[in-house]
């Protein structure tokens, strides 16, 4: 089958395509140097948004569609992009429904899991963006976009701030940021991978609460988060009907996990799992949406037998202007440390993602280490270090 993947950044979405036997074009802001040799992969650079990406996938033959970030802010873009193909994804209908903050928030809450409270802003008549808290709350407020992703724009509120046209509060939740991500069909859902997020790490070049990475963790280490964080993904199918893969981002707090957002579609922290589990996770998402399979896979049986894995994005410290990068191509007969590689002589941005890094270990602590470690090797040699 033809498939036509879309996102911010497809090439391990595609890579995993590939490998589960379909014949794949991808349409991103990259188009890395590194892609899956049979992949077809173009670029819009910075011209990305859904809406481009669906307009130019109006020129390409295929089957069926799947989706990336951050086509789940753009419902209408989701509709386009499925047009004339089956759509492998949740539809935008879906989409308008999870993505709603507010709804999430309190769907939770009423089936018993916890949540951080979503604050609908009173407007002032004197400042008509001006949001008031319940006066009686004694949270501590984020401002968050609606159409969010990898933690751009979000910031502290503080007591008369303007909020941007676009925004709501949320509850901020003092614990670790983390993640599950999911196969779900016919309401139900099948939990693949726990994850510790890494967020604003200076050591990759982040700061804030931008994302910038993921820790696949092993038995031994976040178990009690195993069993409600697994409830939770099911409750969010049972309620939304999500279809494919799928994500929960999460704020753990004396063990309790805190929903933050739904992901619902192809995450960057799935090819971990495939990493360390040796699983398809392109094949489980084509088949949970043509044909309502779940996988046969018992995640706590995997913790088990897996090494902690983690990956790292590299943001430009400053501007450059990259050389030669063939030298950063993975060798075929080893596991990788560098994917996403720009093209050669590609002019980076400061603050835009030059890589991604790759480590394994024994527990998170020394595989985040290791992340940094070999972070600061492409930091040596752009002059950045």
């Amino acid at each position: 089958m033809r498939v036509l993947l879309a996102g911010v950044s497809m090439r391990a979405a595609a890579a995993s395509a590939a490998r589960a036997g379909f014949d794949v074009t991808a349409i991103d802001a990259f188009a890395d140097f590194d892609q899956h040799p049979s992949v077809e992969a173009q670029s819009l650079g910075g011209r990305f948004s859904p809406d481009a990406a669906a307009q130019q996938s109006q020129t390409i033959s295929c089957d069926a569609v799947a989706y990336g970030s951050n086509f789940e802010n753009d419902p209408d873009a989701v509709t386009l992009l499925a047009r004339g193909r089956a759509l492998w994804g949740n539809p935008s209908d879906v989409l308008r429904r999870v993505r709603d903050p507010l709804r999430l928030s309190e769907t939770l809450r009423r089936r018993g899991f916890a949540a951080p409270t979503v604050s609908e802003p009173i407007p002032d008549p004197q400042s008509p963006q001006s949001p008031t808290p319940n006066p009686q709350s004694r949270a501590a407020w984020l401002v968050k976009r609606r159409a969010s992703g990898g933690g751009h724009g979000i910031r502290p509120w503080c007591d008369g701030m303007r909020l941007p046209h676009g925004s709501y509060l949320q509850e901020f939740i003092d614990g670790t940021s983390a993640s599950i991500v999911f196969v779900a069909a016919r309401g139900r859902a099948v939990p693949i991978g726990l994850f510790r997020q890494l967020i604003g790490d200076a050591a990759f070049g982040s700061s804030g609460f931008r994302y910038c990475g993921n820790i696949l963790t092993a038995a031994g280490e976040d178990d009690d988060v195993v069993d409600p964080a697994c409830a939770m993904a099911t409750v969010v199918c049972e309620e939304f009907g999500l279809v494919g893969v799928n994500g929960i981002d999460m704020i753990v707090k004396s063990g309790v996990p805190y929903a933050i957002e739904v992901n619902p579609r192809w995450c960057a922290s799935m090819e971990l799992v495939e990493r360390a589990y040796g699983v398809s996770v392109f094949g489980m998402h084509a088949s949970a949406c043509r044909d309502a399979l779940l996988p046969d896979f018992d995640l706590a049986r995997a913790r088990r037998g897996a090494q902690t894995t983690g990956k790292a994005v590299v943001f430009a410290r400053r501007d450059v202007a990259l050389g030669d990068t063939s030298g950063w191509l993975p060798d075929p007969h080893a596991q990788d440390e560098i994917r996403d590689i720009p093209h050669p002589g590609a002019q980076i941005g400061a603050g835009h993602p030059m890589c991604t890094v790759f480590a394994a270990g024994r527990e998170s602590a020394g595989c985040r280490a290791e992340l940094v470690r070999r972070a600061d090797k492409i930091y040596a040699a752009t002059g950045m270090l």
